[in-house]
């Protein structure tokens, strides 16, 4: 996939960084938070049903970049038709409309990002994306204690018409623009992300090059993804995605509120306690994403998520067997909350970190698409089982859950490489040679 010029080539956008330290690359913050603007809108989408769906019940009597403008507009349109819902027609399209939104979200945000941030600091940009998505759910979950299902909607509008209205200032992607053929544009969106007295002709020709490379090759399809010179980043990609969603996240995360009650710890505190804590550790974890590595944070979520699922197990477990009856509110909570602490740590933005970075540009739309779909597929397979699951056996449910953590362990130990400290095209070298 690549020659052998590729392993000679300087990391650029950093070595340019250091040498024009008269100007900050300001332009690439304010593409990160309206880009990331766009994750809190996914967040508010994915958080908007638990607190709302009991009063959305009663009150109706019923039993990148301009990819991300798309998917900002399909969530205003949303969210609107959400607030205005007199019925189930609107309030479905509603739900539709935020649903496409937060789908298109998930793939182009952290794509986006590691595209236009230098690789001294791109995996804390990009893990901004789970910040603000954690941020989003929690947001969403205590606010929706305390007012309306229908106020809740318009408060989802912000991020939404932040993220639309910002993406107008904010330039186009320069490696996007450089495949495209948009050369002009390319240079100066370049330019205006590292700063204007910034000398960015060395970086252009690089990624000119890259890009030309990649361009004689043919136009990648589905099925291309499965040929050998792109099978190990799909492995990686697909493999953390299905870890991601089958270890159990959107399961606990939707039923959180009952799985409180059935252990019989304090649903709205149980909430509260799961809103801060997982936008907290998401946030501690961003400033050492870039020094600690994608893999080490990688292997100690997963291990934290074995031990959260075994300890909600035995929980379970007692309660069933009508066992130790005031330790078992107390090992649920101990439990969901290691969970969840665990998973904000590492395996609930380094999937989509890793994605970002290991597919090459000529396949990234189709393989990012992908991989998407497959982490999609896996959120609604979890949601839509949890409950089945939860019926057949409580803490049989949480030791399945352990189970699928621990092969990701070995996963994560056996396949997926560390990306830190390296420029996209050096990861493509690495992992697809």
């Amino acid at each position: 996939m690549s020659n052998a010029s590729d392993d000679s080539r300087e990391p650029l956008v950093e070595k340019h960084l250091a040498e024009s330290k008269q100007e900050q690359p300001w332009m690439v913050y304010l593409s990160t938070f309206v880009a990331v603007c766009g994750s809190f809108a996914f967040g508010s989408c994915a958080g908007y049903s638990s607190p709302a769906q009991a009063a959305i019940r009663n009150d109706l009597s019923l039993t990148i970049a301009e990819a991300m403008r798309v998917s900002s507009a399909f969530c205003v349109a949303g969210w609107l038709a959400i607030f205005f819902a007199n019925g189930v027609v609107a309030l479905d399209l509603g739900r539709l409309a935020t649903g496409y939104g937060m789908g298109a979200f998930s793939y182009v945000v952290p794509i986006f990002i590691a595209e236009i941030a230098p690789k001294a600091f791109r995996g804390a940009l990009t893990t901004l994306n789970q910040i603000l998505i954690c941020t989003g759910v929690s947001v969403s979950f205590i606010i929706g204690t305390m007012v309306t299902w229908r106020v809740l909607a318009l408060i989802g509008l912000v991020p939404c018409a932040v993220s639309f209205l910002g993406l107008f200032c904010i330039p186009e992607s320069p490696r996007w623009l450089a495949k495209m053929g948009r050369d002009t544009e390319f240079e100066a969106a370049l330019r205006k992300l590292r700063g204007k007295k910034t000398d960015v002709s060395e970086e252009a020709a690089e990624i000119q090059d890259y890009i030309e490379t990649l361009e004689r090759l043919p136009k990648a399809k589905a099925l291309d993804l499965f040929q050998r010179r792109y099978i190990r980043s799909v492995l990686i990609a697909f493999g953390l995605m299905v870890f991601q969603q089958f270890g159990g996240i959107n399961g606990i995360c939707f039923y959180t509120s009952s799985i409180f009650e059935q252990a019989g710890f304090p649903t709205r505190l149980g909430m509260i306690i799961y809103a801060v804590l997982q936008v907290v550790i998401t946030a501690l974890n961003a400033p050492i994403v870039d020094r600690a590595g994608r893999k080490p944070l990688l292997l100690v979520s997963a291990t934290g998520l074995v031990i959260g699922c075994l300890i909600t197990a035995v929980s379970f477990y007692l309660k069933a067997h009508d066992l130790a009856h005031e330790a078992v509110p107390v090992l649920a909570v101990v439990g969901i909350m290691m969970y969840i602490a665990s998973f904000s740590a590492g395996m609930g933005a380094m999937p989509w970190v890793v994605m970002s970075e290991i597919f090459p540009i000529n396949i990234k739309g189709v393989a990012g698409g992908m991989a998407t779909l497959v982490n999609w597929f896996g959120a609604w397979a979890v949601s839509y089982t949890f409950n089945f699951l939860m019926s057949w056996s409580s803490y049989g449910t949480f030791i399945i859950y352990a189970v699928i953590n621990a092969l990701a362990i070995v996963f994560v130990i056996a396949v997926v490489p560390e990306t830190k400290g390296k420029t996209l095209e050096e990861i493509q070298a690495i992992v697809n040679p």
